[in-house]
């Protein structure tokens, strides 16, 4: 396990791609002003590690608010993923390109399989290792696959994934699937850290940031990355793009940690990966 350091530190993939363990998220960011201001405000203020989706609808703000930082395409990880209506091996290889066009680069840091699509994924997953083969894609994962998703896929999967990114949270830990994934040297990413809002009412956490002074979205954030998980919150606002990275002054201590972990029932507030219909 890699030391959590600074805003810009990383976690190696097993194809030696060096992925920085905090990232922003943009989903449900408007495309346009709010999402290119929110990406120019977390790359000036240290982040590095930009996650959006065709689904998302705003790769080319996301692509605006790159080129207009100061920084570096190179310096910069750039994660997308393929939407269920475009999976399969050709229509994947299309979508692939077109994310690319909105976005204005020339190739992705990771390409992620949206939702295990039945029927449709291995096709999908055959696309980018192909993407991958080439270069187009530095690396390649999936989201949303549960352990027996990964099982089915393993078998005849060229490239092992480098990612699986879930939903993830204090009453979604899934700590046998975070297990299964670290035996495959996959690495497990969370969307959905905050439970819609919904853990900002919990007295547990309440408490936690009394003890730490620090805030209730801070300590799950830096949960997250205690567990070995990359989590990626999404915001629009300055001030909170600014807070929620400020997590590398502090450590929680292993038995709260435990007692976070203990809080898991198996709650989703996202869809099911075994029961989506879209």
């Amino acid at each position: 396990m890699e030391e959590l350091t600074n805003l810009q530190g990383t976690f190696t993939l097993h194809n030696g791609v060096k992925m920085p363990y905090f990232g922003l998220g943009v989903y449900l960011s408007q495309d346009g002003s709010e999402v290119i201001n929110a990406v120019k405000w977390a790359l000036e203020s240290g982040y590095r590690h930009i996650d959006t989706a065709a689904i998302y609808k705003n790769e080319e703000g996301v692509g605006e608010g790159i080129r207009q930082s100061e920084v570096a395409r190179e310096d910069i990880f750039v994660v997308s993923k393929v939407w269920n209506a475009d999976q399969g091996y050709d229509s994947t290889l299309k979508a692939f390109d077109k994310s690319l066009e909105r976005l204005g680069l020339d190739y992705l840091d990771l390409y992620l399989i949206h939702w295990p699509v039945a029927g449709k994924y291995k096709e999908t997953w055959k696309a980018l290792e192909h993407l991958y083969a080439q270069g187009k894609a530095k690396s390649i994962g999936v989201s949303n696959f549960l352990r027996h998703h990964l099982e089915d896929l393993l078998p005849q999967a060229q490239v092992v994934p480098m990612v699986n990114q879930m939903e993830f949270h204090p009453y979604l830990v899934q700590q046998e699937l975070l297990d299964f994934c670290k035996a495959h040297k996959i690495q497990y990413e969370a969307w959905s850290p905050m439970m819609q809002g919904k853990i900002f009412e919990m007295d547990e956490f309440k408490q936690l940031a009394k003890k730490y002074r620090k805030t209730i979205a801070q300590l799950v954030l830096r949960w997250d990355l205690q567990k070995g998980v990359v989590t990626i919150p999404k915001s629009s606002k300055k001030e909170r793009i600014i807070a929620n990275a400020q997590i590398f002054d502090f450590e929680i201590s292993s038995e709260d940690m435990q007692t976070i972990d203990d809080l898991h029932k198996g709650q989703r507030f996202g869809p099911d990966p075994d029961n989506f219909d879209f």
